[in-house]
């Protein structure tokens, strides 16, 4: 008995012992790069300069497989930026369509939040020196996208807006379709949703957007340019000396008709001015600087050309694009005789399109996505190619009045804003504070 009572008198002693000292261990106290290390074991975390209300940022560079189904076919380098403010502050998750270029976005300032802006696949930095096209696919980016939502998740436990300009807004739609839940509001800016290789209704929107009067007045330059097609030509080749461009994917003749048939297009797209239209008169320096302010003859040259090739590979095989309207100057065309966006698709691969993938993405937006703030610009040309969302879907549409493919919710008037900040705060509920933009 004695014995027994000894021996729970050891085990008690050597309890208590054995607590303190689990109690006397330091606790692991991370810095938030170790943090960030931590989610992504295996990427390079780079520290980057502060800019607006965030306190910490970091350059993030994955190692994101190739195809996330099948790992053994490989990965390449995918960058992101994190600019941080406090884990239970909202975060704002860009879906960038091209490349990233750090900056603050728009809601980020009025929420005063952190910032996620993630390159998309293939373009800009995380381009491979060689592009395997058939991971070009959009699954796959909406997947690179969800993977960094789950993993930051476990850090930011606010509330996470989505968020993208054009090709980048049409991913935020596309995200939404495949993954509702894992943003709590979506907001798209001027996002198309096209519904063929060369959707019809950005022709239609050009021939009857504005007054007769403007439209006849881009017809008269179109033709003015073209028949001044040498002297043009002179002037582009002399700019392209001076910003040392080179034009050996399109000549500097193709590139002219092209930025000629695509003229209508930007025009409408970029909130061109009628009244700054040249007249019959002009000079061809005049002629020249006018198209290239509005379309810019550097989209036609050979790094133009090659920084857009992931871009034109994807809006030939999913994501449609626009056709070109030859009628008022093709008894003046000499290159270009059956002007298509395919010319600016990659050579020597497959570009079969599939006409189901962003009509199911659409068909969902449209029907139930509910919780997107979109915002458009009544003139935009892209605007054409738009969602409109069901009457019963709890989301709402923007339309600036006269409004560009620039328009942002700065642009809109102080009631309207207004408007969209009671939604977005209903959505987002009452805890989270909305900073109206100056």
């Amino acid at each position: 008995m004695k014995n027994i009572k000894s021996l729970f008198l050891f085990i008690a002693l050597s309890t208590i012992i054995v607590s303190c000292r689990v109690r006397l261990e330091p606790v692991e106290i991370l810095t938030f790069q170790q943090k960030i290390e931590k989610l992504f074991p295996n990427a390079e975390v780079t520290k980057m300069e502060l800019t607006d209300h965030f306190t910490k940022a970091y350059q993030i560079v994955l190692e994101q497989p190739l195809d996330h189904k099948n790992l053994a076919a490989g990965t390449f380098r995918h960058y992101f930026y994190l600019s941080h403010v406090d884990e239970s502050k909202p975060t704002i998750f860009i879906t960038e369509g091209y490349n990233a270029t750090p900056r603050t976005y728009e809601l980020s300032k009025i929420f005063k939040g952190n910032q996620v802006q993630v390159e998309y696949r293939f373009y800009g930095k995380s381009r491979p020196d060689s592009i395997p096209w058939q991971y070009l696919k959009n699954d796959l980016a909406i997947e690179d996208y969800h993977k960094i939502i789950t993993k930051l998740k476990r850090l930011y436990t606010g509330k996470w807006i989505s968020t993208g300009i054009s090709k980048g807004g049409e991913t935020v739609l596309i995200h939404k379709s495949k993954y509702p839940w894992d943003v709590d509001v979506a907001v798209p800016y001027v996002a198309p949703l096209i519904d063929t290789q060369e959707d019809i209704r950005t022709e239609n929107h050009i021939n009857t957007i504005g007054t007769d009067e403007c439209r006849a007045k881009i017809v008269a330059f179109q033709r003015e340019v073209l028949k001044n097609r040498d002297s043009v030509l002179v002037e582009i080749s002399k700019y392209a000396r001076e910003k040392e461009m080179s034009f050996t994917e399109l000549s500097t003749e193709e590139a002219l008709e092209y930025s000629v048939l695509e003229f209508p297009f930007s025009f409408w797209q970029w909130g061109g001015s009628c009244e700054e239209i040249p007249d019959e008169n002009a000079s061809a320096k005049l002629l020249f600087g006018y198209i290239n302010k509005i379309v810019g003859i550097s989209f036609y040259n050979d790094k133009t050309y090659y920084d857009l090739l992931p871009s034109y590979y994807q809006h030939s095989t999913e994501l449609g694009y626009y056709g070109f309207d030859t009628t008022p100057v093709k008894d003046l065309l000499q290159v270009v005789h059956n002007p298509t966006n395919l010319r600016f698709a990659p050579k020597n691969v497959d570009l079969t399109y599939n006409p189901n993938y962003i009509k199911e993405v659409r068909d969902f937006v449209e029907n139930k996505g509910k919780k997107i703030l979109y915002i458009y610009g009544e003139y935009d040309t892209w605007g054409a190619c738009a969602p409109i969302p069901k009457p019963h879907v709890d989301a709402l549409k923007m339309v600036l009045k006269k409004g560009s493919h620039k328009t942002r919710i700065k642009d809109f008037s102080k009631q309207d804003q207004q408007l969209l900040y009671d939604k977005l705060q209903n959505w987002l509920g009452y805890s989270v504070t909305i900073y109206p933009l100056e």
